[in-house]
């Protein structure tokens, strides 16, 4: 077994900025071994560390898709010293990726059900991997309908343009996008909070799951939405964003009560979340 504190050598390959404050960045990063990338083997809602040599590492949901077989991607915000120097990274770096950490989205719990996403911000990371996931050939006989409900302040905030793009008006995947407000430039998209929005489009709780992620505030606001819509509380399934730093369940960085976010989540059923402490 492969010693969990040593990450793998991967080269950044290429770099795209995500939104008009810039502050935003999606890696592809690609193993510079064989032998690693097929090491490699994830599912959509787990996460990894990625390591700048000689400056640290920070954790990272996985955006890319297990289909996306020949690289990884990371969707990394400007927050602090590692994404800063990951930020003014050039195509050609040598970078470490230690994982992948934590659980997945419950797949096999989620096959043979229609699937309803909402997500807020940069969260959509693990959303994205899941919709690719399940939108790839070979498995979108696996799931019933696909409904998306993605959210930012303003459309120059909307991250994988180019995939939204390709998802809308695809009979396989019913996508809406929404804005905080009313933008200055043109929008064909909603306008209004995820929460009312969700309500607005009334999605039917039968034989649906729900994936969501988000920030807190919007996550706050959505469950009561998706209680009232008749989803259970089982049915709700949840990505929590929170300050991992091992990733491995040794440094105590992320416990809430009997739980580590890093080992036993990041994936949690809104009914579970519900027995942990009130920081949650």
């Amino acid at each position: 077994m492969k010693n969990p504190y040593i990450p793998y050598p991967v080269t950044l390959e290429e770099v795209t900025v995500e939104n008009d404050a810039r502050d935003l960045k999606t890696f592809k990063l690609v193993f510079e071994k064989e032998e690693d990338r097929e090491a490699f083997t994830y599912l959509p809602g787990q996460f990894a560390e990625v390591s700048v040599l000689g400056m640290g590492e920070s954790p990272f949901g996985i955006a890319s898709s297990p289909t996306e077989k020949e690289y990884l991607l990371f969707s990394v915000k400007l927050t602090g010293t590692v994404t800063r120097e990951l930020h003014n990274s050039e195509p050609g770096r040598k970078l470490g990726v230690r994982g992948p950490l934590g659980n997945t989205f419950p797949w096999q719990r989620l096959k043979g059900k229609d699937i309803l996403i909402v997500s807020g911000g940069f969260a959509f990371t693990t959303l994205r991997s899941s919709i690719v996931y399940m939108m790839d050939p070979d498995n979108r006989k696996d799931f019933g309908k696909i409904t998306v409900l993605y959210g930012v302040r303003s459309p120059g905030e909307l991250m994988y343009k180019e995939v939204l793009k390709s998802w809308q008006g695809n009979p396989d995947i019913d996508l809406t996008l929404t804005v905080d407000r009313e933008p200055e430039e043109e929008w064909d998209g909603k306008v209004g909070l995820v929460p009312n929005v969700l309500r607005e489009m009334n999605p039917s709780a039968t034989n649906t799951l729900v994936l969501v992620c988000g920030p807190p505030i919007m996550i706050r606001f959505t469950i009561p939405v998706l209680l009232e819509l008749g989803f259970h509380k089982e049915s709700i399934i949840l990505s929590l964003e929170n300050r991992m730093k091992c990733g491995i369940g040794k440094c105590g960085r992320c416990n809430v009560g009997s739980k580590y976010v890093c080992v036993d989540g990041p994936v949690f059923t809104f009914a579970g979340l519900e027995k942990l402490p009130q920081e949650y």
